[in-house]
């Protein structure tokens, strides 16, 4: 009988993208990933993403489809709305989630979709002060000297970014506070990408009320560390929690949305905006993925992983301060690092350059002060990767030992080839230090055991 369609493994049908992915997993397990955003997820989620439910066509809600042939994949998406609530604590006749988002941009912009009008005004924070692109990014175009709009956000509705205080690196709320009363907005955004620190949920509540302003979190980078009350949590004073359900949640490459049920029908709103305003067909292969990552955020295992988080950001930051160098805010509350490199003058730009070929992942990241994310002068760092790898506080300090040869190395390039980016890396050929790092970093991260299918 002859083989029917789609029955030969990856290997067999397609080696050249076979041979890709080995090397991916080669990479991922050979290197040290410090970036915030990222983590390595478990056997579980990508079995689920690999699984029959990425088959399936489920346009609208559980019991509302366009398509036949979702009886059960109506039992999976109601099961990651239910336990979604349960893992945040949240009362079901309280609130209510969308679980059907593509990822978080999408998420976020569903969001706005669903209750502000083209032209409304919002208030995120900065992009260099650690802010997203979809808070409402903008720059001005050097050329013409006119607003460029970065995200959709800004170019659909009007955006006046807050920023962080450029000496303390923490949000400056009395000026964010006289910006509202001047601007208005309908919306006030707290939650970013780059932000090491608690956020003062009560006094965003505060601002908003005073304006007249929704209030919505986009709690993407800390949902895992909320979710095990390893962070505050936003749900107390805002109208609507938006999240990624990877970074620091462990899951798929998702999102959901959570809104508070009320007069006001955020709920119809939201799904709309969601789908058919923004998107087609849910991926119901992430949305079972998520929910069986859910099950796992309430365990008390995750909950010693996100408390382990925690502890080794503060390790990782304290063993950088003991080489002197400086750290945006002087530390962290959270899963991430803003490490600031103008003292050195090295550029963030160079130290991911020079990372990447030595096996070490990680962002240049604008720190406070800077005007620019495109030529920032740090790096992030985050744990929530390595520490899904075992890594605990002692690893942490050798992580700080490889990042400090890191930058010897850079400074001695620079002096010898020039500060400029492409002199720069022109020195990192054939460099003998850089080899040695390289080989040393990849030998550390090595032995430590991969989570997930293929690994």
């Amino acid at each position: 009988m002859a083989q029917l369609p789609g029955q030969k493994s990856l290997q067999e049908h397609d080696p050249e993208l076979f041979a890709l992915l080995e090397q991916e997993a080669e990479r991922q397990r050979g290197g040290l990933e410090l970036i915030a955003s990222e983590n390595f997820t478990s056997t579980a989620v990508m079995q689920t993403l690999g699984s029959c439910l990425t088959n399936k066509y489920a346009e609208g809600m559980p019991g509302k489809r366009y398509y036949g042939g979702n009886q059960i994949i109506d039992q999976v998406e109601t099961m990651c709305m239910k336990r979604a609530l349960k893992a945040y604590r949240l009362n079901e006749e309280e609130w209510g989630v969308n679980v059907a988002p593509y990822s978080g941009s999408p998420a976020n912009f569903a969001a706005f979709t669903a209750v502000l009008r083209p032209h409304d005004r919002i208030m995120g924070l900065d992009l260099p002060s650690g802010g997203h692109l979809t808070h409402g990014f903008y720059t001005l175009d050097k050329k013409t000297g006119e607003r460029k709009n970065i995200s959709a956000t800004s170019a659909y509705f009007e955006s006046l970014p807050y920023t962080v205080h450029p000496e303390t690196g923490l949000i400056d709320f009395d000026r964010l506070a006289d910006l509202a009363r001047t601007f208005k907005p309908a919306l006030i955004i707290c939650g970013g990408s780059a932000y090491p620190r608690e956020w003062d949920y009560k006094r965003f509540r505060e601002i908003a009320n005073e304006n007249g302003a929704l209030l919505l979190c986009d709690m993407a980078h800390i949902s895992g560390l909320v979710a095990t009350e390893e962070a505050d949590s936003p749900f107390e004073y805002a109208d609507i929690v938006t999240t990624t359900t990877h970074k620091s949640l462990r899951g798929p490459r998702a999102a959901m949305i959570f809104y508070k049920k009320d007069e006001r029908e955020f709920g119809p709103k939201i799904d709309a905006a969601v789908f058919p305003g923004l998107q087609g067909g849910p991926h119901e292969n992430a949305i079972g993925a998520i929910a069986t990552q859910l099950k796992e955020v309430m365990s008390p295992e995750f909950k010693e992983y996100a408390g382990q988080v925690k502890k080794n950001a503060q390790a990782l930051g304290a063993a950088l301060s003991k080489y002197g160098y400086k750290l945006a805010t002087g530390g962290t509350d959270n899963h991430l690092l803003l490490w600031d490199l103008r003292p050195q003058e090295i550029t963030g730009s160079k130290i991911e350059t020079l990372c990447d070929r030595c096996h070490i992942t990680l962002n240049k990241n604008a720190v406070p002060g800077d005007k620019s994310a495109l030529s920032p002068g740090g790096v992030r760092l985050g744990t929530p990767a390595l520490t899904t790898r075992g890594f605990t506080e002692s690893e942490f300090e050798k992580v700080a030992e490889f990042l400090h040869r890191a930058v010897e190395i850079a400074g001695k390039i620079q002096q010898e080839h020039g500060k400029a980016l492409k002199a720069f890396k022109a020195g990192l050929d054939n460099n003998a230090e850089l080899e040695k790092l390289k080989e040393d970093v990849h030998a550390f991260a090595k032995p430590f055991p991969m989570p997930g299918v293929g690994f």
